[in-house]
């Protein structure tokens, strides 16, 4: 049987949409996220309309073209960008407006609850609007059972060594039964959130409308490319090169039980488990 070749031209295709993908990828999160530097003025505002609007764009005239194989990808960096934009508004709000101070574990927990709220509700809206299902982002129960079965292991192996990550990566201190004991609530409250946003924002919403082009591997890696970028400005870790490299090889291993699953259930919860050892060492700087 003779192997499936594409044509110098469809690789060419193909490697420029890898290309734009990483390149959006990299710009939304490294210029015009939260998570990056946070310039003031018109400017900040007018940066991030135009790249959503630049986005969508491309994706209409794809989708009316020739191209047309491609648009869901200029689409999904579409919701991507509107989604942290709308997360960077609302989270300077709530700071700098309403003059709130993320100093306990309790304001964290439900900062990041409403920003995943936020976060997903767009990313759920717009898939619809596309004429995608749910499961297209994997928002489905898939093989429930081993979703669960590897979900619960990889959150409870997470847990169970989060206090050695917490002190040896993330600066922990006096990580003691006594303050540890009533913050679980939040933890909890802030891991699955996060875990939760961050599975669909990246993995979710790009896995499926790449595989075509890439194969479920590269497709798998490209993503980790991006997801690393968002990490690049993490201040919460001694030991920076090794916690990049950890979070690229996770990035790739939830991508693949994703892909097996055919849920984002597994992959949440262990994404959720390991955000556990981060945010000891958060809450024990306070």
């Amino acid at each position: 049987m003779k192997a499936n070749l594409i044509s110098p031209r469809e690789l060419g295709e193909r490697i420029v949409l890898a290309l734009f993908f990483i390149a959006a990828g990299f710009l939304i999160f490294t210029k015009f996220s939260p998570y990056g530097p946070k310039p003031t003025g018109i400017g900040s505002y007018l940066g991030r309309i135009i790249l959503i609007a630049g986005l969508l764009l491309i994706a209409f005239i794809l989708k009316r073209s020739s191209y047309k194989k491609y648009w869901l990808v200029p689409y999904g960096l579409f919701i991507m960008a509107l989604a942290v934009t709308l997360d960077w508004i609302f989270g300077r709000f709530l700071v700098d407006t309403l003059n709130i101070t993320t100093d306990s574990p309790r304001v964290n927990a439900l900062m990041k609850l409403n920003e995943a709220v936020l976060i997903i509700v767009v990313i759920l809206f717009f898939t619809r609007v596309s004429g995608s299902s749910f499961g297209s982002i994997y928002v489905q129960w898939g093989n429930r059972k081993w979703g669960i079965i590897i979900g619960l292991t990889t959150f409870i192996l997470s847990v169970a060594v989060s206090g050695l990550g917490a002190k040896y990566l993330f600066m922990a201190q006096n990580l003691t039964l006594e303050r540890v004991v009533p913050w679980i609530p939040w933890l909890l409250i802030y891991v699955l959130s996060n875990g939760a946003m961050e599975e669909l924002l990246f993995r979710g919403l790009f896995l499926q409308k790449l595989e075509p082009f890439f194969g479920k591997l590269l497709s798998n890696i490209l993503i980790a490319f991006v997801f690393t970028s968002l990490h690049s400005f993490a201040n919460y870790t001694s030991e920076m090169t090794i916690f990049i490299a950890v979070v690229t090889l996770l990035a790739i291993l939830w991508g693949y039980i994703m892909q097996k699953t055919s849920s984002a259930l597994a992959s949440i919860l262990f994404h959720a488990g390991m955000d556990v050892s981060i945010m000891l060492g958060m809450f024990s700087n306070l």
